[in-house]
């Protein structure tokens, strides 16, 4: 890893911007849940994680309360994950398809995989004040992946804050709407696809579909 990312990351961690989800993570830690009772939870905010010569980058909205947050490693030890490195996998962008821990052997190949919120909020549901909190990470990320070509934004709130961020530096003279599968040009000539968010709820209600989010996934990897 380059020293720029060891330096972010290691201030990502060490981040206590925001002392409700600070507090709410390590809740979690020391509750548990029953499964997990004997783990020694992660407890702080998530890194992201992947090839730092990518080209995609993938952005969920925050770590899971059992899932990122227990095992330090976003899309990691839960069913969200589990669904998304079926995919990866499949279209051998992750060389396993399975995320259980930070030591279980995953690579990623050209893809990059992180969270606008880097802790997870009560409900899921992020103050305002937070993802402003949280926005100087993001741009850290984007700024140092050279190469980065397609952002696959997983969600509606995930899919917003990339377009607020672009915004904060850029006139957009076009508007934005989320919907999944649809795909925008971006002013630095880098595309944003729009995806469901692989949630439990999503795939149950199949919202999201494997095929879907593959061929989503198919169209991402024609651009890079």
């Amino acid at each position: 890893m380059s020293i720029k990312f060891k330096k972010m990351n290691k201030t990502i961690i060490n981040c206590k911007k925001c002392p409700r989800l600070i507090n709410f993570s390590r809740k979690i830690s020391i509750k548990k849940r029953k499964q997990n009772i004997n783990e020694v939870y992660w407890g702080k905010p998530v890194p992201g994680f992947g090839d730092l010569e990518a080209k995609i980058m993938i952005v969920g909205l925050a770590p899971a309360a059992h899932g990122g947050t227990r095992t330090g490693r976003a899309f990691t030890g839960d069913k969200s994950g589990d669904f998304l490195f079926k995919c990866l996998h499949y279209l051998n962008i992750s060389n396993q398809s399975f995320s259980v821990s930070l030591n279980d052997g995953l690579k990623l190949k050209s893809t990059y995989i992180t969270n606008i919120l880097k802790c997870v909020p009560p409900d899921d549901k992020p103050l305002s004040i937070e993802l402003i909190n949280c926005s100087n990470f993001f741009k850290n990320e984007i700024s140092n992946l050279k190469k980065l070509k397609v952002i696959v934004a997983m969600g509606k709130v995930s899919f917003d804050n990339c377009i607020k961020f672009y915004k904060s530096k850029y006139i957009l003279n076009k508007k934005f709407t989320f919907k999944h599968g649809s795909k925008y040009i971006l002013p630095d000539n880098k595309v944003i696809f729009a995806s469901y968010h692989p949630s439990p709820r999503n795939v149950n209600t199949k919202l999201i579909t494997l095929k879907k989010m593959i061929s989503l996934f198919k169209k991402v990897k024609k651009i890079i």
